[in-house]
């Protein structure tokens, strides 16, 4: 694990960039495709205000989903209606670059159905994203893994649906661990000194929560700011 700290939120956005940058093209010279998993929350504004700047070949990236929110595209709870309407314009990403859920079905039809999508798109029931960008909840949740669920322990499903989750909307599809640490990257970008107890509990007390159990066969990078990282 490597923690990589910034004086503040527009340089974790410039240094997210160039990791998003360097990798997406290490990927395409030597595989000839880039996989990427986002995430909702802050890493929206940091992507959109972020990957414009960043020197890639678009056409050569697909975008998955770390989790979604079972909703309607159109709602302001949907993760892919908010990159639809903040980040495609700004970059020549299209839609249909992106793996999207199944609509207008249960959480565990559209997670059958996602996990489909996505062996279809890996060619392989192996799904090795080249970078994962992670969020980190006030809790210590990452994707839709939340402290003491019992998805923690999932390993036979690589999509998971849940629909008890403890932050609305409460149903939801989830990349599962066996997923997640198999990414050939992942990263943390992490700003704000609400989060500075959590970045403490994790990165420095390394307690079990759901954000310390990303553990990648590949490389694992926390950007976090002067305010996430005061106590580290």
């Amino acid at each position: 694990m490597t923690t990589i700290k910034v004086a503040n939120e527009d340089e974790l956005i410039k240094k997210l960039s160039l990791y998003i940058e360097k990798i997406s093209n290490d990927a395409i010279l030597n595989r000839g495709k880039f996989f990427i998993g986002l995430s909702g929350g802050s890493v929206v504004k940091y992507l959109c205000e972020g990957l414009p700047l960043v020197n890639t070949d678009w056409s050569k990236w697909s975008l998955a989903f770390c989790d979604e929110r079972v909703v309607p595209e159109d709602s302001e709870d949907s993760t892919f209606g908010t990159y639809s309407r903040q980040l495609i314009p700004k970059t020549q990403l299209t839609k249909e670059q992106f793996v999207v859920i199944k609509q207008g079905v249960s959480a565990e039809e559209a997670a059958n159905d996602y996990t489909q999508k996505l062996k279809e798109l890996f060619k392989s029931d192996n799904f090795n994203f080249d970078l994962l960008l992670l969020g980190m909840g006030p809790d210590g949740h990452t994707c839709s893994l939340f402290p003491g669920h019992p998805l923690l322990n999932e390993t036979s499903l690589k999509i998971a649906p849940i629909t008890d989750s403890p932050k609305p909307p409460p149903s939801r599809i989830t990349m599962t661990y066996p997923v997640v640490n198999n990414a050939r990257n992942c990263i943390f970008a992490i700003s704000g000194s609400g989060k500075a107890d959590m970045i403490k509990r994790i990165i420095k007390d390394k307690e079990d929560l759901p954000a310390a159990r990303v553990k990648p066969e590949g490389s694992l990078y926390w950007i976090v700011d002067d305010a996430a990282a005061i106590h580290l």
